[in-house]
């Protein structure tokens, strides 16, 4: 994606971090000469040789699996906050803008055996139910319901690049403080994610 160089992160950790607090991304490749993309969780973990990749699955009723090949580039998408800024705030006259956070990962994707797109199912219900008031596991459902893993693929993404925009208003130093002070002040979550984001990257 285009990145002007005064919003480019290339904190590796901080965008790690990011991925791990907004995994549910989208996934596009190519199938039939045109972009597919699919919302799914797609977790950050190393392979066996300590490589950082992405772990994901999609169902097999969905056709983007049969872009899916040996040697398959993808694109993965990940969301963060975003807001309005308006240019009012400014103390001189410019136009508004948005500000965000988001991450590009390009890769190569290799497909997951049945046992170990199970072993990865097991791992993220784990993941996500271990807050839960009454969790469950899949080691407690029955053979019957667990079949429906054959109707799930899973895959890997080996990170070839990543692109992180980090775009907080970098260039209006001496707007910050009302920015900041407008966008804690509204309702929603995303202008008061920004807001925080703000505050935390101003020296």
């Amino acid at each position: 994606m285009y990145i002007p160089h005064y919003y480019k992160n290339e904190n590796v950790a901080e965008i790690k971090e990011f991925i791990a607090q907004n995994s549910f991304g989208i996934l596009v490749n190519q199938l039939d000469g045109r972009p597919w993309a699919t919302h799914t969780p797609l977790e950050l973990d190393k392979d066996s040789g300590g490589n950082d990749i992405l772990v994901g699955h999609i169902a097999k009723a969905n056709p983007q699996w049969r872009g899916f090949d040996s040697d398959s580039k993808v694109l993965c998408i990940f969301n963060g906050p975003h807001a309005y800024v308006s240019s009012s705030w400014y103390k001189e006259e410019e136009v508004p803008t948005w500000n965000y956070v988001a991450v590009h990962i390009y890769g190569t994707l290799k497909v997951l055996s049945e046992e170990k797109t199970m072993a990865f199912l097991h791992n993220l219900v784990d993941k996500y139910e271990k807050d839960s008031e009454n969790p469950i596991s899949l080691h407690d459902m029955s053979p019957k319901t667990l079949r429906q893993v054959k109707g799930v693929v899973g895959f890997t993404i080996q990170i070839e690049e990543i692109q992180a925009a980090y775009k907080l208003s970098q260039t209006r130093a001496e707007d910050h403080n009302k920015i900041i002070e407008e966008l804690a002040g509204r309702n929603d979550a995303g202008s008061q994610l920004i807001a925080k984001k703000m505050r935390e990257s101003d020296p």
